[in-house]
């Protein structure tokens, strides 16, 4: 009852500061990063020995300051996805600028995957792709606790019309019916989910669990795949989303190796914006049998 009543409030205040201007709303987001960083040192210290283990050129000080710039980013985020639960269609359009082939979904003869990987603005490509095309848009997502939360969410990606959500519980059938219905599908390809389907597969250089289902899907529903990244702009200059030219020669008959190339362009990806990156994930969470934790517990 009193999580369900601070969910509610929380909302209502979300809801409250999507009406500031964007870089009223940037500035508060970044000082909220500014508190979360010094407050979730549990997060902290995961974001520190990731890029410890991914970028490992970068000095102490160098990977400190880059963890204090990516809260910031995430605390915008957080933040601003009152904006994308609330704001008006128009208001989105506006800010939302996006780059490439977004059409691809709606006039590809086959279905459409896009992989999106896990930068700040993932929620904004989300967006992106029921704004700016008309293709019905599947997507997986991570079922909250917090019952009010999660219709929150739920509704807030399924607003435009052209949306369907299913969560990572369920079984993978309701996806594979809504593509073979002819929805696109927004994949997030890069995150530690355990061993089930997965390979180790380097990241960075690092063994890192890989869904296989990307590849494996993709090749047994005939989809064109085509990557997606998006990026929160400084201030109140808005989002920027780049529809990329779809690969064509992914997936192949080797779902390990076509991990191991998608691991590799989200690494170019993350070198051309590292702060963006969501490092506070435990990426490197599961481990080969009898391989140590790459993360210290307390």
């Amino acid at each position: 009852m009193i999580a369900s009543l601070g969910a509610r409030l929380l909302l209502a205040l979300v809801w409250l500061l999507h009406w500031l201007p964007l870089p009223l709303l940037a500035a508060l987001g970044r000082g909220i990063g500014a508190l979360l960083h010094l407050l979730a040192s549990g997060r902290r210290k995961v974001a520190l020995r990731n890029l410890q283990l991914c970028l490992p050129e970068l000095t102490d000080a160098e990977r400190a300051a880059l963890v204090r710039e990516q809260f910031r980013w995430l605390g915008r985020s957080l933040l601003e996805r009152g904006l994308l639960w609330y704001a008006s269609p128009a208001r989105l359009k506006r800010l939302i600028h996006v780059e490439g082939d977004v059409h691809l979904a709606q006039t590809s003869e086959r279905p459409v995957m896009w992989l999106v990987p896990h930068f700040m603005a993932l929620d904004v490509a989300g967006a992106a792709t029921q704004l700016f095309q008309t293709r019905q848009v599947a997507s997986i997502y991570q079922a909250q606790s917090n019952a009010v939360f999660d219709h929150a969410m739920r509704r807030g990606r399924l607003r435009f019309g052209l949306g369907e959500v299913f969560a990572r519980q369920e079984s993978a059938l309701p996806l594979v019916r809504a593509v073979k219905r002819g929805a696109a599908f927004f994949n997030l390809p890069d995150m530690d989910f355990g061993p089930r389907d997965a390979a180790f597969v380097p990241f960075f250089g690092v063994n890192a669990a890989t869904l296989l289902a990307p590849s494996r899907l993709a090749r047994s529903l005939k989809m064109v795949v085509q990557p997606v990244v998006a990026e929160m702009l400084p201030g109140g200059q808005g989002y920027h989303v780049r529809f990329l030219p779809p690969w064509t020669d992914w997936p192949s008959d080797d779902a390990e190796g076509d991990a191991l190339r998608m691991n590799r362009w989200i690494e170019s990806e993350i070198r051309r914006n590292p702060a963006q990156y969501l490092w506070v994930h435990k990426r490197f969470k599961t481990r080969p049998k009898g391989e140590a934790s790459l993360y210290r517990e307390g």
